[in-house]
């Protein structure tokens, strides 16, 4: 049986009792394929990663070892949350790597969602590697890869296409010298939550929204530049904001701002200004197969419309998706 397809007679994960004897039956097969080895995790501290690093530290200790990657297209504030939360409260054998400039480097003038991912995920490897080759014993990769990706990264049998690629499914360079640790990639999102509350993991933690792998690159669409990024980066933190501000954050499964590369006239100071638009995002789900759109306040609206344009340099408009999931995806990359 192909192990990246989940078993017909597989019970979904629904209380924590079910969670529970998952993750014992996870924790005696991690530990009969590293042994005594070490295991290189992508730690982006998203609900996915963080369960799988909860659920090796109690399988292997420290023998386990997180590396975080600081890629550029985090969102605001990001890598220095993770540095604090797995490098001290949860006292992780944390590495942290700043490689900003050489992922953005890669992917200038790259547009194509498809080959802005496979270059994502294989300069991830590649950081990956040199970690490894740092430390003694490295032999395993650990990812916290999750059903829905490998659903969506399957080639459609009607089209030949597959929905999207992500990094971690398909974009991994075929002679990669390490061995894969998965151990929730046949469970779906609502799943690995129950997971990771079995596990202890913080209420915050583990009901955290989803952030993609490739990250703000996403979400950055066509080809991204510094400066776009920066206003993205820019306007995402103010929606969050004030999502947390309003109650709106614990309601909403994903909320997100993409910004296009396009440019549309507007006027600011009395003066002509061509600025991109900043789209809002907001949906719910459970599985991540299908989502419905949250809807928002008016007043708030209004208010989050004002405060990025006013306060973020190169955003002269915002707009809203409404478009459920099918015919859309949850992200627009």
């Amino acid at each position: 049986m192909d192990n990246n397809v989940r078993p017909e007679s597989m019970t979904r994960i629904t209380t924590l009792a079910q969670a529970s004897a998952f993750i014992e039956e996870q924790v005696a097969l991690v530990r009969q394929q590293v042994g005594d080895k070490k295991v290189l995790l992508a730690l982006s501290g998203g609900v996915d990663s963080s369960v799988v690093a909860a659920l090796l530290i109690k399988a292997i200790g420290k023998q386990l070892v997180c590396v975080h990657v600081n890629h550029g297209l985090m969102r605001k504030g990001e890598s220095e949350q993770v540095i604090e939360v797995f490098g001290k409260a949860l006292d992780a054998n944390l590495v942290y790597v700043d490689a900003t400039d050489r992922f953005l480097n890669l992917l200038a003038g790259v547009s194509d969602p498809e080959r802005k991912r496979k270059i994502i995920g294989a300069e991830f490897i590649k950081v990956f590697d040199e970690e490894a080759a740092k430390l003694d014993g490295i032999s395993f990769l650990a990812q916290g890869t999750i059903y829905p990706d490998i659903l969506e990264s399957i080639k459609a049998k009607e089209s030949g296409k597959p929905v999207k690629s992500h990094h971690n499914v398909g974009g991994l360079p075929e002679d990669m010298a390490m061995e894969l640790v998965e151990p929730v990639k046949l469970l779906y999102k609502d799943e690995v939550r129950i997971v990771g509350e079995a596990l202890g993991l913080p209420h915050g933690m583990v009901y955290r929204q989803p952030f993609p792998g490739p990250g703000l690159g996403v979400r950055c669409l066509g080809a991204i530049t510094r400066d776009r990024l920066h206003a993205l980066r820019e306007a995402d933190a103010i929606l969050r904001e004030e999502f947390d501000n309003s109650g709106l954050a614990g309601k909403v499964w994903q909320y997100f701002i993409a910004v296009p590369d396009l440019k549309s006239v507007g006027v600011k100071d009395g003066l002509r200004y061509e600025g991109w638009p900043a789209i809002i995002r907001a949906v719910n789900t459970t599985d991540a197969m299908t989502a419905t759109i949250e809807e928002i306040p008016y007043s708030l609206l209004h208010h989050i419309t004002n405060r990025i344009t006013h306060e973020v340099e190169g955003i002269n408009r915002v707009l809203l998706d409404l478009t459920p999931k099918p015919i859309g995806t949850i992200e627009w990359e």
